[in-house]
């Protein structure tokens, strides 16, 4: 699961498991897919050992989309494994509370006396812009499950005013209509992590909530809001018609469903932020995203894949009796 994918973790389990246990239609896929499902790419890595264990790289995308192009190997793998760890414990109370908590600003404080002026109101209109064509955004499927529009806006955005300025920017970047329209089925690492559950399984984490929260809320100030800075004004040109993202979540499931590990599409999943990085930024402003870019990229890839790869290691001595299924964002693997 990537770094901060379980940001609207509360979102995506909107409907209860059963409902969402339906393969939909499959990821469109120009790679030209071999037929047979034993010709799939696949992201499943071996760990030789008795019984074996398994890395299964995952993509935070609905589960529907990518199911049918997951090779059968890897979901036999699954199935034989007696344990499946996670990143985070996905089923845990414990963990979407404190998730909560880590994203809001201390007691008494408002989004409103810590953000710019100018900021503050821009923001502001950005998200009634989401209110209002958020019911435009909604297919009928959602609304035949019992989705709707005012029902989501305040379960992703209802509490915008009292977040801490980054999960605001976060926020904002996941409030498109492509976003908005994969609502209400369970992301793939979630999926996996009820079907552990429903199949009981022994499951487990690697990670804590403030190993991954933490770094996040590290970024000093001025480059916090740099960065809501230049979503909103990525997503006011996206409104207005004046900028095309060269990625979508369309093509990362294209490449995903194409067994295409070393796509510099898929590596976006690793991260669900923009990339601030851009050429035509003013000297100062492209010394601060990329500060931004390197500060994340230490926190939340090398210094988080050399923690994990320890703990992974640490359980395998531990328990050599036992067959693993360790399934982790594929772009940070």
């Amino acid at each position: 699961m990537s770094p901060w994918s379980w940001f609207l973790l509360q979102t995506l389990c909107l409907l209860p498991t059963g409902a969402a246990q339906r393969h939909g239609a499959p990821g469109a896929a120009n790679c030209e897919l071999k037929p047979q499902q034993s010709e799939l790419n696949s992201f499943l890595w071996t760990i030789k050992r008795d019984p074996p264990s398994y890395f299964f790289g995952t993509i935070h995308v609905p589960y529907t989309r990518v199911w049918d192009f997951i090779p059968d190997n890897s979901k036999e793998a699954f199935l034989q494994s007696s344990t499946v760890y996670f990143e985070l414990d996905l089923t845990d109370p414990y963990t979407i509370s404190a998730l909560t908590s880590c994203q809001m600003l201390p007691q008494g404080k408002n989004l409103q006396d810590v953000l710019p002026k100018d900021i503050y109101c821009r923001l502001k209109r950005h998200l009634e812009y989401v209110k209002l064509m958020m019911p435009s955004w909604m297919t009928p499927d959602q609304r035949g499950k019992g989705l709707y529009a005012d029902y989501l806006f305040n379960a992703i955005a209802g509490n915008w005013e009292r977040k801490r300025p980054v999960w605001v920017m976060l926020m904002v970047n996941s409030l498109t209509e492509v976003d908005i329209k994969s609502r209400g089925v369970p992301v793939l690492d979630l999926f996996l992590a009820q079907e552990a559950e429903r199949l009981r399984k022994q499951t487990g984490a690697v990670e804590k909530v403030e190993e991954q929260c933490h770094p996040l809320n590290g970024l000093n100030f001025s480059q916090v809001i740099f960065a809501l800075n230049q979503t909103l004004l990525q997503q006011e040109s996206l409104r207005a018609g004046s900028l095309q993202i060269p990625y979508t979540t369309e093509d990362l499931i294209k490449h995903y469903n194409c067994g295409d590990l070393s796509s510099v599409i898929l590596s976006h999943d690793s991260s669900q932020v923009p990339n601030f990085i851009n050429a035509t930024l003013p000297p100062q402003e492209l010394i601060t995203a990329q500060e931004i870019d390197s500060y994340l990229r230490r926190e939340l890839i090398y210094k988080r894949n050399e923690r994990i790869g320890k703990r992974v290691k640490a359980l395998l001595e531990e328990f050599p009796d036992k067959g693993f299924f360790f399934a982790f964002g594929a772009a940070s693997q």
